[in-house]
C-alpha cells in the first residue's frame, strides 16, 4: 500500500472516530471533554463547586466542560446579580485560547508559586475541585509511560496538597500497569475514597483510566514539606528503612484491590468502533469539520517549521531537475 493511501485510510479512520466527531459538531476542542462529562455523570463531581481548578488544561476541552456545567449556568440564572459566579483557574506551561469565565495561569505544576497565583485567584479561598487530564508523550514502552504518568500525577499531588480544601475532590488521568497498587495507596494517604474508573469514550485498548479521590482528608499534622517522605513510605512494608517504591509487596497476603468502575452510557457509542460516516440531508456525503481550536503555541510547532521548509527545499530541488531535463 501507498503513503498516499496509507493516509487516506488513516484519516478515514479518525472521521469515523465518534466520539471525535461530535466533539467537533457539538463545539469541544477535544473528544476528551466527553471522559470528563461521563465521569461527572457517575460521579456528580460538580455538586457544591464553587471554585475549580484544570491542571494541564491545554488546549482546553476540560475547562470548556467546566465553563459550560459551571460558569455559563451561574452567569444566565436570573440571580447572577446576587450570588458570585464560579471560579474555574486553568494551569498549563502552554498558553491557550480564552474560554468565556476560565482565568488562565500559564506555570509549572511543580512550583509553590503556581499555588499562590492560583489561591490569589481564590482571594485567599482553596479549590474545592481540581482536575488533571495531563499526560507525557508516550512512547508504547507501557511499563515506562506508567512510571512517567504516575510522576505527573504526583507532581499534580504536589499542587493538589496547597490548594484544594478538606473535603474536597481530585480528578487525574492515570495509566494502569503492574504499579497501579502503590499509586492507589499513595492516594489513599490523602483521599478516603478513591476510585479508578473508566470512561464509555476512553478507548478500551487505551491503557488510560482515571483516579476520582473524594473527601481530600490529610494526615493529621500533615506539611507539604513531608509529602514525599510519606510518599515513598508507602514503597516499602519497612517504611523508611527501604524506599524502594515498588509495589510488588502489595501482591500476596498484602493484595490492595482496587475500585474500578465504568462509567458513561455503556449502552452508547463504542470508542473503538469505527461508525459510517452520516449521510447529509440533501444525501451528499458528510464533510469533516475543522478542529474547534487548534493549538496556539504548540511545544512541536517548531518540528513542523522545519519540517514544511524541508520539503518545501526538496519540491523546488524537483522542480529544478525536471527544468533541467
Amino acid at each position: 500500500m501507498g503513503k498516499a493511501s496509507r493516509d487516506k485510510r488513516v484519516a478515514a479512520l479518525i472521521f469515523q472516530d465518534i466520539y471525535y466527531r461530535k466533539a467537533k459538531e457539538e463545539g469541544w476542542r477535544a473528544r476528551s471533554a466527553f471522559k470528563l462529562l461521563q465521569i461527572d455523570e457517575e460521579f456528580n463531581i460538580f455538586e457544591g463547586v464553587k471554585r475549580v481548578v484544570d491542571l494541564c488544561a491545554a488546549p482546553g476541552s476540560w475547562s470548556q466542560v467546566l465553563s459550560r456545567k459551571l460558569y455559563l449556568p451561574a452567569k444566565l440564572s436570573p440571580d447572577s446579580r446576587d450570588t458570585d459566579p464560579p471560579l474555574i483557574v486553568a494551569v498549563d506551561l502552554q498558553p491557550m485560547a480564552p474560554i468565556d469565565g476560565v482565568i488562565q495561569v500559564q506555570g509549572d505544576i511543580t512550583n509553590a508559586r503556581t499555588a499562590e497565583v492560583v489561591i490569589r485567584h481564590f482571594d485567599g479561598c482553596k479549590a474545592d475541585l481540581v482536575v488533571c487530564d495531563g499526560a507525557p508523550d508516550v512512547t508504547g514502552l507501557h511499563d515506562m509511560d506508567e512510571f512517567v504518568q504516575s510522576q505527573l500525577i504526583l507532581a499534580g499531588l504536589t499542587i493538589v496538597t496547597h490548594i484544594l480544601r478538606k473535603g474536597g475532590k481530585f480528578i487525574a488521568k492515570i495509566f494502569r500497569g503492574k504499579d497501579t497498587s502503590l499509586l492507589y495507596c499513595q492516594l489513599k494517604l490523602f483521599f478516603p475514597k478513591v476510585t479508578f474508573a473508566k470512561p464509555k469514550s476512553s478507548r478500551n485498548s487505551s491503557i488510560e483510566a482515571f483516579a476520582v479521590c473524594e473527601d481530600y482528608s490529610p494526615p493529621e499534622g500533615f506539611s507539604e514539606k513531608d509529602l514525599y517522605r510519606l510518599l515513598k513510605e508507602i514503597g516499602s512494608p519497612s517504611g523508611a528503612d527501604n524506599l524502594d517504591c515498588g509495589s510488588a509487596w502489595l501482591e500476596g497476603p498484602n493484595k490492595v484491590y482496587i475500585p474500578f468502575l465504568a462509567c458513561g452510557d455503556l449502552c452508547g457509542y463504542d470508542s473503538d468502533r469505527s461508525y459510517p460516516l452520516p449521510q447529509v440531508a440533501d444525501g451528499t456525503t458528510y464533510k469533516s469539520l475543522d478542529p474547534i481550536q487548534p493549538p496556539i503555541a504548540p511545544p512541536y510547532k517548531r518540528a513542523l517549521e522545519l519540517k514544511k521548509a524541508a520539503n518545501q527545499s526538496v519540491r523546488e530541488l524537483e522542480d529544478l531537475s525536471l527544468d533541467s531535463s
